[in-house]
């Protein structure tokens, strides 16, 4: 076996980067293209510190920053502050309302924040789970 030449040891990591980028910078003749680049160390810190803020970039696309972070507040804490699930706000409305229909549990949904356009198929689920029970068009909890 051919004996591997050592150009290098060093315990720096950023150096040693350095040094190997300059001998393939010398190897392709672009040593002076080489000379002009920052070190890896303030490259990287350059890509940590983005040119511009995200403020700036969606304020830049024409959108209201103010109304984006109260959306995303809405989000992390449901449309009306309610965080129940759909299933927990079905079986809620079940519970507190009198002979409770698909349209009152609907109703009570969307009045929850939750998607009443789907809450007949939940009602079906629930029914078919054992966890309702459905009579005349009224659902009881069993």
């Amino acid at each position: 076996m051919a004996k591997r030449r050592k150009f290098l040891e060093t315990d720096d990591e950023d150096h040693a980067r350095e040094m190997r980028a300059a001998m393939l910078a010398a190897r392709q003749d672009q040593d002076e293209a080489f000379a002009e680049l920052d070190s890896f160390a303030e490259l990287e810190t350059a890509v940590e510190n983005p040119a511009v803020s995200d403020e700036e970039y969606l304020e830049g696309a024409g959108l209201d920053v103010g109304e984006i972070d109260a959306a995303a507040e809405r989000l992390d804490r449901g449309a009306t502050g309610d965080t129940r699930s759909r299933k927990e706000l079905v079986l809620a409305a079940v519970e507190e309302r009198e002979g409770p229909t698909k349209e009152t549990v609907e109703a009570f949904v969307a009045s929850h924040g939750g998607d009443a356009e789907r809450v007949g198929s939940m009602l079906e689920k629930l029914v078919r789970a054992g966890e309702l029970s459905k009579s005349g068009g009224t659902y009881r909890r069993l």
